[in-house]
């Protein structure tokens, strides 16, 4: 019996070593599983506690905000990212393609705050909250700059209407009823002559005729026609004279009426009866309504400028800051503004209804103010003040 159970136990003992390795191996495994487990969890939590970039919603219009090679710069834009550095947020840029479509992201959740040239009023105050003011601003009008002196205006004008399309119209209509006149006065006047043998040749009969039909339809007949039927297409036409000079006379009224306003745009107050240009949603927009103007609504500040530019319209109504910074730039010598700034308002950053950003924005804009920095900024783009 002693021998058998000393082989059983001689048998037994490897798998027993076994079985206590294995055991061994399955708690390591195990610890590196609790420990894998451990750092996911720990790198989603991290994760999820790291905040999202902060996302901004933003209009390309001089200076305030421009875009070059991707990269956003302007007056707005600095002043943000100064703002963001403070506040500790990142921040990604939504470069909307019109006003209206850059409000529409705050409506909708998509975008947090809105950043650009912005102006302060009553309807969107009921909708949104602004910052404190980064600047105050108000609307100024642009027109086109021909460089012209008043020594050199007036006989210009007279040249040019007098190649103008209106006159070269109105000659070529005067030639063919000219023409018209003369040959029924020759034909008239051979019929005549021809019954009592005194018939006059066409040439140079007929250079009589254009001469007598020209004078009388300008001015008044200076060669009296013997014959009855010849006074009485004389009295006809010296009838389409007065017409066709009074109309003619009207006319031209009009366009130098016309011109001489396009010509006399001094400020606000001369902008009635005009066609004026401006951006769809803009802070003009009420203002140019309550107006006698045609209004045109352009999607950027740069398409109201090529419009006034080729002569689309006479003038250009927008921020005061806006035009003054094209004006120096790429319209300079193309372009002037006239008259004084008016409907003064401020402009700010815009946020939803109850943003708890708003605090921390405002907080960080009354500081810069205090320390310089706002200042720096502004010289930055506008000049010493």
């Amino acid at each position: 019996m002693k021998a058998r159970d000393s082989n059983l136990s001689t048998k037994t003992a490897p798998f027993a070593w076994r079985r206590n390795l294995t055991a061994r191996w399955r708690k390591t495994l195990g610890a590196w599983l609790l420990l894998l487990a451990s750092l996911i969890h720990a790198s989603q939590a991290h994760a999820q506690q790291e905040p999202q970039p902060l996302r901004v919603s933003t209009f390309v219009i001089a200076p305030f905000v421009m875009q070059s090679h991707g990269q956003l710069t302007g007056f707005s834009i600095d002043l943000w990212n100064e703002i963001a550095a403070r506040l500790h947020i990142q921040t990604h840029y939504d470069v909307a393609p019109d006003v209206n479509a850059l409000f529409q992201t705050l409506r909708d959740g998509d975008d947090d705050v809105a950043v650009s040239g912005l102006f302060y009023s009553v309807e969107r105050d009921r909708e949104f909250d602004f910052s404190y003011p980064i600047m105050e601003s108000g609307l100024r009008v642009m027109v086109r700059d021909t460089g012209e002196t008043a020594s050199v205006l007036p006989l210009r004008r007279f040249g040019e209407l007098l190649i103008s399309r209106t006159t070269l119209l109105w000659f070529a209509m005067a030639a063919l009823l000219t023409l018209i006149a003369a040959h029924v006065v020759w034909f008239v006047d051979y019929l005549q002559g021809y019954k009592s043998g005194k018939s006059t040749r066409y040439f140079p009969g007929i250079f009589r005729a254009i001469y007598w039909a020209a004078s009388t339809l300008f001015t008044q007949e200076d060669e009296p026609r013997r014959r009855a039927l010849s006074r009485a297409i004389a009295l006809v036409w010296m009838f389409v004279g007065i017409v066709f000079v009074a109309s003619y006379t009207a006319q031209l009224t009009s366009k130098l009426t016309v011109e001489h306003i396009r010509g006399s745009i001094n400020g606000p107050d001369d902008l009635a009866g005009l066609t004026v240009a401006t951006v769809a949603s803009g802070s003009a927009l009420p203002w140019l309504r309550n107006r006698d103007v045609q209004v045109r609504e352009y999607a950027s500040d740069h398409a109201a400028f090529d419009a006034l530019l080729k002569g689309d319209v006479d003038a250009v109504v927008l921020g005061s800051a806006g035009l003054g910074y094209f004006a120096a730039h790429e319209g300079k010598g193309r372009v002037k503004l006239v008259g004084p700034s008016f409907n003064e308002n401020d402009v700010g950053f815009v946020f939803p209804l109850n943003s708890a950003l708003l605090k921390r924005v405002n907080g960080a804009l009354l500081a810069m103010r205090e320390d310089g920095t706002y200042q720096r900024i502004y010289d930055r783009w506008f000049g010493t003040r």
